[in-house]
């Protein structure tokens, strides 16, 4: 991002986390754009731009009205599933989806010792994001403004491993997610670092369609461990994978949006974007 768009963005975080945190008070336009120091019109111009919607029909999609009706709506088709994320048909969600490969015994308790990792730095429309892959697929992703802050992460994931500071093709699929147009999206492959319970919990977050919510109940009713919300909610809290593993469509059943490892101001933030994007025809 230049300084013009970094500045454009943190504009917009800062509006999101006002919403965020004043919207039972409904805050109308020019109370927002106040707070931003920007005339309602250029704020309103700004925010679309962002968005893909007004700063008053994305207050109405991170209400926790908004919320609860659609943990109420979760219960969708494969083919409305399909649909709603924008892809062609149910074959499409399969190619997107399914492919996660754990790592082998050795690879996850050496800290990646045999691994060869690249890694790179991409801008997103929540901020700065580092990507890393090995062979197999994408490892690690993470929202992270500092770059020498979140190389220091990734290591932490794997002290082993060998790292280089290299865009691969793994990379550069993983960051079409961010594109506006589904249908055209690639094959994304994961090469994850979990217990066999957190694999489990993060296919299960896979399968949560673009638009929609769901709890930490649900997850672990659709895993069949009823009785393991807690242990459902720390797997979800240690998703190696930010967005691609959506851990950020999981909120509380009261439809209180909850924390988030990047910031609850950025769940925000990609709950209303994502909201906007599939369902910005469905509120009157």
């Amino acid at each position: 991002m230049n300084e013009q768009e970094k500045m454009n963005y943190s504009r917009v975080a800062n509006a999101i986390d006002y919403i965020r945190q004043n919207f039972r008070d409904q805050p109308n336009l020019n109370e927002v754009a106040e707070k931003v120091h920007l005339s309602s019109f250029h704020f309103q111009k700004l925010f679309s731009e962002w968005a893909g919607t007004t700063p008053k029909k994305f207050l109405q999609f991170v209400s926790v009205e908004y919320a609860k009706r659609l943990l109420k709506e979760s219960r969708a088709t494969l083919f409305e599933t399909a649909f709603e994320t924008g892809l062609s048909g149910t074959s499409r969600l399969h190619d997107l989806f399914v492919n996660i490969e754990g790592m082998t015994p050795a690879e996850y308790k050496n800290g990646g010792q045999d691994l060869s990792i690249n890694y790179s730095f991409a801008d997103s429309p929540f901020g700065r994001v580092i990507v890393a892959s090995t062979r197999k697929g994408i490892c690690y992703m993470a929202f992270e403004d500092d770059e020498q802050i979140a190389f220091e992460k990734l290591t932490l994931k794997f002290p082993s491993a060998h790292f280089d500071k290299k865009t691969d093709i793994l990379q550069q699929n993983a960051l079409c997610i961010f594109k506006n147009d589904w249908s055209s999206l690639p094959q994304i492959k994961l090469h994850l670092k979990g217990t066999d319970f957190q694999l489990k919990v993060w296919e299960a977050l896979l399968k949560i369609p673009m638009g929609r919510l769901s709890t930490y109940g649900s997850i672990a009713q659709k895993i069949e461990a009823p009785t393991a919300s807690r242990a459902v909610g720390t797997a979800i809290g240690s998703n190696p994978v930010a967005f691609l593993i959506p851990c950020h469509r999981v909120i509380q059943s009261t439809g209180i949006f909850g924390g988030y490892m990047w910031g609850s101001t950025r769940k925000t933030a990609i709950i209303g974007w994502e909201g906007a994007k599939v369902n910005v025809e469905s509120i009157s």
